[in-house]
């Protein structure tokens, strides 16, 4: 069941703050960057034209959603976006690949790195499942990136 209302309310309680269609400077290391938050694709009703309009023009900014469809939206000033939501496909078969990939895009945008007109997706396969609880060839992961400033 999908309930964002209280998704967030529980991430307010423990001091996560939820950043949907919000973009926010951040500074690390004599470096700034925007860190963008957008809705989700299917139910959180992403804003990116508006959120962007709140980035200064070609500054750096890296995109959290949960989705990946939104990836061929976003401006080239785009450093990286960071996804989930297809859980990888969760079932991988030899030769004939993944199934169901949840994405408008199908197995283009399922898991991984995906480098595109100077941008990079990074989409995790996740720890959960959806709809069915099977994994087959896609391992659940929790990933944890390094970001150089070069």
């Amino acid at each position: 069941m999908v309930n964002g209302q209280r998704v967030r309310k529980a991430l307010d309680v423990v001091g996560i703050r939820v950043i949907d269609n919000q973009a926010l400077p951040v500074e690390k290391y004599g470096h700034q960057f925007w860190l963008v938050g957008l809705g989700d694709a299917w139910t959180g009703g992403p804003k990116v034209k508006e959120t962007f309009a709140r980035v200064p023009a070609g500054a750096a900014n890296i995109v959290l959603t949960h989705n990946p469809d939104l990836f061929p939206q976003l401006p080239n000033s785009t450093l990286l976006l960071l996804a989930a939501h297809t859980h990888g496909g969760q079932v991988n078969l030899p030769v004939v690949g993944r199934l169901v990939v949840p994405s408008n895009y199908g197995q283009r945008f399922s898991a991984g790195v995906v480098k595109e007109d100077g941008k990079t997706l990074f989409v995790t396969t996740g720890i959960g499942t959806s709809i069915f609880p099977v994994r087959f060839r896609v391992p659940p992961e929790i990933v944890m990136l390094t970001i150089d400033a070069e």
